[in-house]
């Protein structure tokens, strides 16, 4: 017995066993799966393809016209003792804080791909830029769930806050490795060291500019593709947990843990909500019948550990390299806790 119980285990006989469960559930409640199908593909098609796709483009033709390394050498002074990053991991931040996952992560795979960066940077770097984008932080969080454009200061000062936080701490991680050599000289003159840079990486990339448009086009719809049908995936998956009164098991434990730690058990349909998708989770906070600040931790939990859907969109990104998964998933924890924890620390300061 006790055999046959690890055999299960495993992670291959434990995804086939999943998946059966997932086919069955899908053929008692067909009806059910083609509308969850039908509403994943309305929030793709409608918000994270027309918000994503642009992005994926401009960072593949940043990369390819050399913008990224311009930057690199710049930051570089900041980037290295800060976080232990070459400085070409401060253009990855930004745009991961600009734009939102997982835009950072594959920023920061294509990095590794062209070898600019090692493992340990990427996994580093990865754990780091995986934040919320501030148009859905505000506009659809705030805004839209909580009907409060007055929370969006705390929120953001603890999700970006929880961030900055999670990438102080990550400079710690593996700190044995040795850290990838600095393109330019010590000595040289930062802005036209950034033009060298960008001078031998366009040159080295050699691709025609409509070439360069062309493919950057290409990776971002198969990117884009990847990402639409995680979507859909998960919106079926938590209709079927829905219907098979799994999520109600889940919320009555959450709700025993959250009563047990002193907060308020009318936000365990949040925390459920945004363990598997980060909108539902924070459309839950925002309707929870708890105060506002327990609904603001809630909301910045979920922000901050990002939901098993984006979890699945970063493990693809990231499974064409080297760079592993488990940092990801410990910071994404870390976060949630960081994140939730600066809410109650910032409203006193920040809160509306």
């Amino acid at each position: 017995m006790a055999r046959l119980v690890r055999s299960l285990a495993r992670p291959a006989p434990l995804a086939a066993a999943c998946g059966i469960v997932l086919a069955a559930l899908m053929a008692a409640h067909p009806a059910a799966s083609l509308e969850a199908s039908l509403r994943g593909v309305a929030v793709w098609w409608d918000v994270l393809f027309p918000a994503l796709f642009p992005f994926f483009v401009m960072a593949e033709l940043m990369l390819g016209f050399g913008v990224v390394h311009f930057f690199g050498t710049l930051l570089d002074p900041l980037m290295r003792p800060l976080f232990r990053l070459p400085g070409i991991a401060g253009f990855v931040v930004t745009m991961g804080l600009i734009s939102g996952y997982p835009v950072g992560a594959r920023l920061a795979s294509r990095l590794r791909e062209q070898g600019q960066i090692s493992r340990t940077e990427g996994e580093r770097l990865v754990a780091f830029v995986t934040t919320s984008d501030p148009i859905f932080l505000i506009g659809a969080v705030s805004v839209g769930f909580f009907h409060d454009p007055a929370l969006a200061p705390v929120l953001a000062a603890a999700h970006y806050g929880g961030a900055l936080v999670i990438g102080l701490a990550f400079r710690r991680y593996r700190r044995q490795d040795p850290l990838t050599p600095a393109e330019s000289p010590r000595n040289a003159r930062l802005v036209p060291a950034a033009f060298a840079a960008m001078h031998r990486a366009r040159t080295a990339d050699g691709r025609t500019p409509g070439r360069l448009l062309a493919d950057a086009v290409g990776s971002a719809l198969r990117l884009n593709t990847v990402v639409g049908g995680l979507v859909v995936f998960f919106s079926v998956v938590m209709e079927l947990l829905a219907r098979a009164r799994v999520l109600d098991l889940f919320v009555a434990m959450l709700q025993a843990l959250l009563q047990g730690a002193g907060l308020p058990a009318q936000t365990a349909s949040a925390f459920a909500s945004g363990l598997f998708e980060v909108t539902l989770g924070a459309k839950a906070a925002g309707e929870a019948d708890a105060a506002l600040a327990h609904r603001a931790a809630a909301a910045a939990w979920v922000l901050s550990w990002a939901g098993l859907s984006v979890h699945a969109q970063i493990a693809s990104i990231i499974g064409t390299t080297d760079i592993r998964y488990a940092p990801f998933l410990a910071a994404r924890a870390a976060h949630g806790v960081i994140g939730a924890a600066l809410v109650y620390l910032l409203w006193g300061l920040l809160g509306p």
